[in-house]
Order: C-alpha cells, then sequence, then structure tokens
C-alpha cells in the first residue's frame, strides 16, 4: 500500500490530494508538491480512509487548520458525553479531533469515536501504554503492540513524543513551570527511573515502520513545551526542537508525513521567531501549536488568550491549531466548553488566513457585511461564524424591544431606530442613487 508521501513523490496525484485541492480551491498538483516536500500532511490512515474519512491538507498553501481535543478522564468517563462532545466540536467547524481519554475503556471508546468521527482522529498512545501498569513499567514491546493496535483500528495523526531526551531534564532546572506535557512528564519519568534514554527516540525507526504501513501522519510532540510565559523559547524548548528537526528527517527518509508540535505559553513577542525557528529546523513541516496562549493571568478566559495567539501563531507560520477552552487549567472540558474553545479558535484561524491573504479567505467576511449594511438580519446570522449564538442573541434583543425575532426590523437595539447608523446610511446612498 502507497503512503501518500510515496503517491505524491512519484508523480501520480492520489484522490484524497485531488479531493483536499478540489475543497481548497487549489490547484491539486500544487498539492501534490507540497506533500512530496514534507510542507503538507494529508493524515488519512488507509483503514479510517476505508471506513468513514474525508481528507483534509494541513500546510501554508492551505486554510489554517483547528483540533479539538475531547477525551476522559480517570475521575470522569463515559463514551456517550465524549461522543457529544465530538459532535459540538464538528458542529462548531473543528477539522480534527484528537481523544486523549485516560479513563475507562480506551479501546471501546477509541473505536466508537472513531467510527462516529470523519475527520482526522489523533491520540497520544503513551497514554494507553500506562493502562494497568506504572510508565516505569514500558518497555519495547508494550510500545509498539500499543502503536500498531492503534494505527490498526485507523487512527490517522499520533503524537509521539520522541524528542525529549536524557540529556534535556538537566535545563528543566531553572523553570517556573517545570514539565506540563503528560506525555514529556511520564517520559522524563521513565527515563530518570531507568538511568537510559527516551525509548520512542531510540525505537523512532521501528515506529516509523508501523505508521508507514498504515500511512499514519507522525505529530512529534513538544514535551517540553513552556508552561509558562516565564519558560519561553528556554533551552529546554529549544534543544527538543532540534531533536524534532533531526527526527522529521528521519521520519520523511522512512516515507512517513510528519507534523511538528509547538508550545505552549509564549509571550506576544516572541511568537514570530518561534514560527521561524521551527520552520528553519524541521525544514517546513507544518507546525501545530497549542494556542499560543500568551499571558498566565486569565484562568477561565483561556480561550481568549489563546485565540489572541493563535492569530499571530497562523499569521507568522503556523498551519494547526490546537484550541483550548475556557476551563483549560481548572478542569476537564465540558460540551459548551468545547464549543466556545473552537469557535476562539476558528475565529483566530479566519482572521491568519484573511492577513495573510489566502484566496477566497475574505470572501465570508465581504458577505456579511453586505447583509449587515442591507440590515438583512437573516443572512447576517446565517453568514455567521456561530450562527447558533448569535440568533440566540439578535432574538434576545429583539424580544427586548418588543421587535419581531423575524428580523425584519431596520435597527437594532444597540442605537435604535433613530440613531441607527446603517438605516440612516441607507438611506442617504437611496436618496443619492436616485439623483
Amino acid at each position: 500500500m502507497k503512503t501518500q508521501l510515496e503517491i505524491a513523490g512519484k508523480g501520480e496525484i492520489s484522490e484524497q490530494i485531488r479531493y483536499v485541492g478540489e475543497t481548497e480551491k487549489v490547484e491539486p498538483e500544487l498539492v501534490r508538491k507540497e506533500v512530496a516536500g514534507g510542507r503538507v500532511v494529508i493524515p488519512a490512515n488507509r483503514v479510517h480512509l476505508e471506513s468513514n474519512l474525508k481528507p483534509i491538507g494541513i500546510g501554508r498553501i492551505l486554510s489554517t487548520k483547528v483540533n479539538a481535543n475531547i477525551g476522559t478522564s480517570s475521575v470522569r468517563s463515559t463514551v456517550e458525553a465524549e461522543i457529544e462532545k465530538t459532535d459540538a466540536a464538528l458542529e462548531a467547524g473543528a477539522d480534527t479531533i484528537m481523544d486523549l481519554s485516560t479513563g475507562g475503556d480506551l479501546d471501546r471508546i477509541r473505536e466508537e469515536l472513531l467510527a462516529h468521527c470523519a475527520v482526522p482522529f489523533g491520540t497520544v498512545p503513551v497514554y494507553e501504554m500506562i493502562e494497568g501498569r506504572d510508565v516505569v513499567d514500558i518497555d519495547g514491546r508494550v510500545i509498539l503492540e500499543t502503536i500498531e493496535k492503534q494505527a490498526r483500528q485507523g487512527v490517522d495523526f499520533f503524537t509521539i513524543h520522541a524528542g525529549v531526551l536524557k540529556e534535556h531534564l538537566s535545563l528543566l532546572e531553572n523553570r517556573v513551570g517545570g514539565i506540563v506535557s503528560r506525555g514529556g512528564a511520564l517520559l522524563a519519568k521513565w527515563m530518570l527511573y531507568h538511568n537510559r534514554e527516551n525509548p520512542l527516540y531510540e525505537m523512532f525507526d521501528d515506529l516509523a515502520d508501523i505508521l508507514h504501513e498504515y500511512d499514519v501522519c507522525f505529530s512529534l510532540g513538544d514535551g517540553l513545551r513552556p508552561g509558562a510565559i516565564a519558560d519561553a523559547t528556554d533551552e529546554a524548548q529549544m534543544a527538543e526542537l532540534r531533536t524534532l528537526g533531526e527526527l522529521t528527517e528521519r521520519a520523511r527518509e522512512k516515507g512517513c508525513q510528519v507534523m511538528v508540535e509547538g508550545p505552549g505559553h509564549i509571550p506576544f513577542e516572541q511568537i514570530q521567531y518561534n514560527m521561524e525557528v521551527e520552520r528553519q529546523l524541521c525544514k517546513g513541516a507544518p507546525f501545530y501549536v497549542l494556542g499560543p496562549i500568551v499571558t498566565d493571568v486569565a484562568p477561565g478566559y483561556d480561550h481568549i488568550t489563546s485565540a489572541i495567539g493563535g492569530t499571530a501563531a497562523a499569521f507568522y507560520g503556523a498551519s494547526f491549531l490546537c484550541y483550548v477552552t475556557p476551563k483549560e487549567h481548572l478542569g476537564l472540558p465540558n460540551v459548551d466548553d468545547v464549543r466556545a474553545g473552537v469557535i476562539a479558535t476558528k475565529i483566530a484561524a479566519h482572521a491568519a488566513d484573511v492577513a495573510r491573504g489566502l484566496a477566497g479567505a475574505a470572501e465570508r467576511d465581504r458577505r456579511v457585511s453586505i447583509a449587515r449594511a442591507n440590515l438583512d438580519w437573516e443572512r447576517h446570522l446565517s453568514e455567521s461564524l456561530d450562527p447558533r449564538t448569535a440568533r440566540v442573541m439578535h432574538d434576545e434583543a429583539c424580544s427586548e424591544m418588543g421587535a419581531a425575532k423575524s428580523a425584519s426590523a431596520d435597527f437594532c437595539s444597540m442605537c435604535g431606530r433613530k440613531w441607527c447608523s446603517l438605516r440612516i446610511s441607507r438611506g442617504i446612498r437611496e436618496a443619492a442613487g436616485g439623483k
């Protein structure tokens, strides 16, 4: 079975590449070249592809994509709740789903979510590796069996924390936030206990063979990402990123697709540098960033701090934004948190696409603006990024005014009819046009 990378490199245009090009209004030949060059990835496990997957592309020539994390925890776990979150994320516009489950029957949860999910689906396999055992008891057999089982189930991309090396751990001494990545912390514990190198790094070629067989995309995890703005762009983060650059080339040599994960908590002025250094060290591999979160002081509002950073990250080089919910740093998100996180991140992604002049990115903005200027409430609401919330707010305002919810009023409660600039402007244009 040929991988996407092999198909693209040999000059054949697969149906997936053609589909991505047509969906994005980009020439499939350009998509093929970018996939062959490692600058675009199409996470599409051949098992999931044969089931219900609609592939997407991730890369700078394409629109910025948004991932939503869902998953059980050790204190709360029902597959029904995670399916509900998945539906909410997809309805709000998420492009991919990652299952970060750590509680309950992980195999059943993964299988049911995959069967339910028609977008690319990712996991962090080390979470299952510690099911029923302490992390220090993980060995090569457990690692390979877990990776192969999840690939066989149809997972499209794996977060693999292979870049955290034993030599990097001494660089954490002066950190404020320490290690905030669960995968990074688990592997650091393993390395210290055994006084050995990261097993995922040592076994990387074996992992690549499995991912190549099923056409699973590497998502090289940033186990040492900063979890506080005081730790941003420190030597630990940069040392791991250099290792991720090495692993990117090794994955490509094995015929695997690869994207690279990035920070984390970064002050706004450091975002551009982080995007540029990743592009340089990782040879243009698509960059997948968490946020970045630009300040540490806003628990309950971190979907906003993340959207601020996400816009800058996507403008300066990221291709893929992982959402952050209002519940970040506070607890497991519920359905409403998931929706809020996806919408905030979609706003960030869209704003960046408009700013970088991506073809067609501003068309929707123009349609909304025309509807707004014409006081065409129905189109104004339906074209918005979150029509459900916009409609609820508009109906509430109409109810307060005693106006019909049908949106026939030529003003809103912000100004009232007499002071509505849009209504006055429309009258001016009509009068001017009649002269």
